[in-house]
């Protein structure tokens, strides 16, 4: 190895060093770096690569939590970020107003999900990240109801069992992962958890649209149970991500509407990680033909460049709060609420979905994720590969076997993650769910590389 290759390696290893001695990452236990757990020190990147101080090449499959969609450094978007910066980087957006802001929130609404009997949604709240969004919903959906002053009964949220609307506390109480919330469950408010429609859980022989309509059945007595105590139901249309990317029939999503609209509770649609193309249409409740009451978007909304939510809400909502007495008004607020840049890198991504069709080309990418996994599929130790849209995950069990689970100690997800990380590929697992969600510009031979090093990892990690 030659002097310059010791440098290159040297470097890699200072940064580890001074990472460790300084951060405290995000959803680690930190005592695992960098041993147990990879650390990888990323120099930069491009397209669907991380490229790391020694130049090597790891493929992003998936999207670096699910935030980059055209991909890493995406040239229009980085380039309208800095046309805004040199006008306006940020003002407050309470009681002043700019045109990145205003414009995001036309473009949004004008592609909003939409039911043709039903008044459209209206109005924009912005907020900081996915979890902050489903706070600003929460709160809308409850203090609307205090405001009219005839319900006040209605304090309670109805969420789904294995369901994740983020980390904060109100966002934390309507979620169902013990591993994020058990720890914190004194502090949170009481959520009514229905079943989830997972068709995962489906019995033998069952399809995923009948485990939909038996768990819409579930949540239609839990409504009458608690008739008149419930301001709102919020759920993750599709794909329930951080709950090993479960999925579930739009006729789940159809019966849901219906049965809002009975006990006159709103429906919050939490789309922070499947909106914007991510289920072969912009959002996912298009495919279940509804339009939720409240609309949370994050994630994918700049693109991946810089953190911003939206709350999309009806005119009716938007008028609940209209008075003149300030206790009556939405008096929530972030630094940051509508920050120019942000939207700027929001408006270059919507931008790209129009001039690429995005949507199209994601419809080839995703017919040719599914002939890859279904050579994953057939390996012993795979229970179970699915797939909505640009999302494909892989539950893996012993034998293949439904009803079992690998013992926690053998870590099988994390020795996939390593295994993949050491080809090349970042797989982060959910348990021992590996998925891919890739950004939307990767390839034909870097497909080929994922499912390669998809089937290696899960060989390595069962062995």
């Amino acid at each position: 190895m030659s002097t310059h290759d010791d440098a290159i390696l040297d470097d890699a290893a200072r940064w580890r060093s001074r990472d460790l001695a300084v951060l405290w990452h995000p959803c680690t236990q930190m005592r695992e770096h960098p041993d147990v757990l990879p650390l990888l020190p990323v120099a930069r990147a491009q397209g669907p690569w991380l490229v790391g101080h020694d130049g090597a090449r790891t493929l992003d499959a998936v999207s670096s939590w699910w935030v980059t969609l055209h991909g890493h450094t995406e040239p229009r978007i980085a380039e309208a970020i800095a046309r805004q910066a040199r006008t306006l980087e940020q003002v407050i957006l309470a009681g002043c107003s700019h045109a990145p802001a205003v414009e995001l929130a036309e473009r949004l609404l004008a592609i909003a999900p939409r039911e043709p009997s039903r008044p459209p949604l209206a109005k924009v709240f912005y907020a900081d990240n996915g979890s902050a969004g489903i706070e600003v919903a929460l709160k809308m959906a409850f203090h609307w109801f205090r405001n009219r002053g005839d319900e006040p009964r209605r304090t309670k949220f109805i969420a789904l069992q294995n369901g994740y609307h983020g980390e904060t506390i109100g966002a934390l109480s309507v979620g169902d992962i013990p591993l994020y919330r058990r720890i914190y469950a004194p502090l949170l408010m009481q959520a009514v958890f229905a079943p989830s429609p997972d068709a995962y859980l489906a019995r033998p022989g069952q399809s995923g649209e009948g485990c939909a309509e038996d768990a819409a059945d579930a949540l239609a007595h839990l409504l009458d149970e608690h008739a008149g105590e419930i301001c709102a139901l919020v759920l993750e249309p599709l794909v329930q991500c951080a709950g090993g990317m479960r999925m579930h029939h739009p006729a789940y999503l159809r019966r849901v509407r219906e049965l809002c609209d009975v006990h006159g509770v709103f429906l919050i649609a939490d789309e922070i990680a499947v909106g914007f193309g991510r289920t072969g249409t912009m959002f996912a409740c298009e495919q279940a033909g509804i339009q939720p009451d409240l609309l949370c978007l994050s994630k994918g909304l700049t693109g991946g460049f810089l953190p911003l939510a939206a709350v999309l809400a009806t005119q009716a909502i938007y008028d609940g709060f209209l008075d003149d007495s300030r206790e009556r008004a939405f008096l929530h607020s972030h630094s940051y609420t509508g920050n120019p840049l942000a939207c700027a890198a929001a408006l270059a991504s919507l931008d790209i979905f129009a001039s690429d069709d995005v949507l199209v080309r994601n419809q080839a990418t995703a017919a040719r994720m599914a002939e890859l996994a279904r050579g994953i599929a057939a390996m012993p130790d795979v229970a179970d590969v699915r797939q909505t849209g640009m999302i494909v995950a892989f539950e893996l069990a012993p034998g293949g076997d439904r009803r079992a689970a690998f013992e926690p100690a053998r870590r099988v997800g994390l020795r996939a993650y390593r295994a993949a990380l050491e080809r090349g590929v970042l797989l982060r697992p959910l348990g021992d769910v590996l998925y891919w969600m890739p950004p939307y510009c990767i390839d034909e031979s870097q497909l080929a590389l994922l499912a390669e090093t998809t089937r290696a990892a899960i060989a390595e990690a069962v062995a």
